[in-house]
């Protein structure tokens, strides 16, 4: 019977195939936009997992600020970090394998005839191999470059690109602002951060040179620290507060003018929020799925009204009200089927061109393809029973009376 009844729904379909395409049009639009949303949405939660990853998920940041920005206690600017205090960091907890220090401004790089607008970041070596992010053409900092402060400086691809094109920049001379600075290396792409934000868009130089050539001063804005493998870095987290307090001679009683960031809770931040912002967005998308119901409950109507003679001929000669309620569910649901067939292609290849779009990755999920097909056919289901009832309870001889 089932056989039948879908063969009947196929050559119903497609006798108005116009009028069919249109009633699925609301199901291929509502399954394929929850489709593109999760996944473009998964696709994002991997992007920045994997960003948050690049610096290391056994990190911790140090600002000075409550909630790196904050007051001081006495209502003035949050007193800076220097340089000692980084030592005194490596030198009092043995379970930070290094730590380094950060300084940054934004100033123009000039070589020849080119500028371009840069990140000025001033550290050492530790940081490039706390971030593991290797030197791929020329040298890193040496020791005496670091202790005396010479202007040497290390490009980000994206600066080398743009002052250089593709050509070796190690060994000339560049501009930051008013200082004249030797290009000694070229970092690894990157490629841009979750953030939207470049990061080769980067010049590395020795902290003692930036804080006295460009920064004017001793203070240290930002201290990346990296905790040994084997520790935890909620511990060591809650064990550096504890000395920075002693450090900044902070009272019992005094909020701290501080503030230390664990990476992995930054991770799980990032990707709750991404979560939720892909559930509401698919929950709206989700609704174009009802509208798509109501458009296939009104044409099953329509389509019940006109094959009422139709009906009315099958139950005289013996057809049962349950078959040709069968009749006209099983063709409800076929309509809704191939709304999620064609939705299911179309999400996938928005997401597709929406992952290539915003450069995240494309991890399609095969369970949620599955349940946005489900869905689908549930809502033929839903949205098909009332049509096929009302066709089911017809009067065979009032229906024959009908033109």
């Amino acid at each position: 019977m089932i056989w039948e009844a879908l063969k009947l729904a196929v050559k119903a379909i497609f006798r108005n195939t116009l009028r069919s395409f249109l009633t699925v049009l609301g199901i291929v639009i509502g399954v394929a936009a929850v489709i593109a949303m999760v996944t473009v949405g998964q696709g994002s939660s991997d992007r920045v997992t994997a960003d948050v990853e690049s610096l290391g998920t056994n990190v911790l940041i140090v600002q000075p600020g409550k909630d790196a920005m904050g007051p001081r206690r006495d209502g003035g600017q949050a007193r800076p970090f220097g340089l000692k205090d980084v030592e005194t960091i490596l030198t009092e907890m043995p379970e930070v394998e290094t730590a380094a220090p950060i300084g940054s401004r934004t100033l123009t790089a000039v070589f020849g005839n080119e500028n371009h607008a840069t990140q000025v970041l001033g550290t050492d070596n530790r940081y490039l191999r706390a971030t593991d992010w290797p030197v791929v053409m020329g040298r890193g900092f040496t020791e005496s470059e670091e202790r005396s402060g010479k202007a040497v400086c290390i490009l980000g691809e994206t600066v080398r690109t743009e002052l250089f094109g593709f050509a070796d920049p190690v060994g000339e001379t560049i501009r930051l602002g008013t200082l004249s600075c030797d290009v000694i290396g070229v970092l690894e792409a990157k490629g841009a951060s979750s953030f939207g934000s470049d990061q080769d868009e980067i010049v590395v130089m020795p902290i003692r040179a930036f804080q006295r050539r460009v920064a004017g001063n001793t203070n240290v804005s930002m201290i990346f620290v990296a905790v040994r493998d084997g520790f935890s870095t909620d511990d060591v987290k809650l064990e550096m507060e504890f000395l920075l307090r002693e450090m900044r001679r902070i009272g019992p009683e005094e909020e701290d003018d501080f503030s230390v960031m664990d990476m992995k809770q930054l991770a799980s931040m990032l990707t709750g929020i991404n979560n939720v912002l892909t559930g509401l967005l698919s929950a709206v998308a989700a609704v174009s799925l009802l509208v798509g119901g109501i458009g296939i409950m009104n044409i099953m109507l329509v389509s019940v009204t006109e094959r009422t003679r139709e009906i009315g001929i099958r139950l005289a000669v013996g057809a049962q009200g349950g078959q040709v309620l069968m009749q006209f569910l099983v063709e409800a649901v076929v309509l809704s089927l191939l709304g999620g067939v064609l939705g299911s292609i179309l999400g996938l290849a928005l997401a597709a061109v929406g992952a290539q779009m915003l450069s995240v990755p494309f991890t399609p999920d095969p369970l949620v393809v599955l349940m946005a097909f489900a869905f689908s056919a549930l809502v033929g289901v839903v949205f098909g029973f009332f049509p096929a009832r009302r066709a089911a309870r017809l009067d065979p001889i009032e229906a024959l009376r009908h033109q």
